[in-house]
């Protein structure tokens, strides 16, 4: 059954994790993808989000996508017990997924039930194609991006940051603009969405 915990900050609802996954947390490792952040500037939720994990018992095992061997990225994602997906540029992350190949192994491993903990980019890369999030996160970071088609995890679109600064004239104009075009799912940085098997809940 998939299991995934999508969030707009991984740090504000991270004490929601242990009831979501329903066993203990303490000991087992999460593959820790931090690639979205790469092309950025601030990493502050990158720092707070390892925080949180290690507040849980978690043991942290970084996986840098983008500069990772592929038999890392293979034993990796394959062997530890969870995948997180930090936030950062959506477009970025993408790219870099598809170009190692990481991507098929992420849909791979929760179809398998494998918990997947997605954080705003981490988060939006679960849908079907993250072309709508183009308001909030910039192409120009991904110039090998070929086309914009997500992991297609979930049926639905996730918008991060709704009444949250320094994001929520982007999420607004991201609502505006597909609210009848797509099944948008906005939460703010204090919800989850929790998706066990075809049960999806926002809280």
């Amino acid at each position: 059954m998939k299991k995934l915990f999508l969030t707009s900050s991984f740090d504000d609802v991270a004490n929601r994790l242990p009831a979501f996954i329903g066993e203990k947390l303490a000991g087992k490792v999460v593959t820790f993808i931090p690639t979205a952040n790469v092309p950025q500037e601030y990493d502050g939720y990158v720092i707070s989000a390892k925080a949180a994990f290690e507040t849980l018992g978690l043991i942290i095992d970084i996986l840098e996508v983008s500069t990772a061997s592929a038999s890392d990225i293979q034993s990796k994602l394959c062997q530890n017990d969870y995948i997180y997906v930090s936030g950062g540029n959506s477009f970025f992350l993408l790219q870099e997924l598809k170009r190692t190949g990481a991507d098929q192994l992420i849909i791979e491993q929760v179809n398998l039930g494998k918990p997947y903990i997605g954080e705003s980019a981490g988060s939006i890369i679960t849908s079907p194609d993250i072309a709508y999030i183009s308001a909030m996160d910039s192409t120009k970071k991904a110039p090998l991006l070929t086309n914009t088609q997500g992991l297609n995890l979930v049926d639905f679109y996730t918008v991060p940051h709704v009444t949250n600064a320094p994001f929520e004239d982007e999420a607004q104009e991201i609502l505006t603009n597909y609210d009848n075009k797509l099944t948008l799912k906005p939460i703010s940085n204090d919800q989850v969405i929790m998706v066990s098997g075809d049960d999806v809940r926002v809280s």
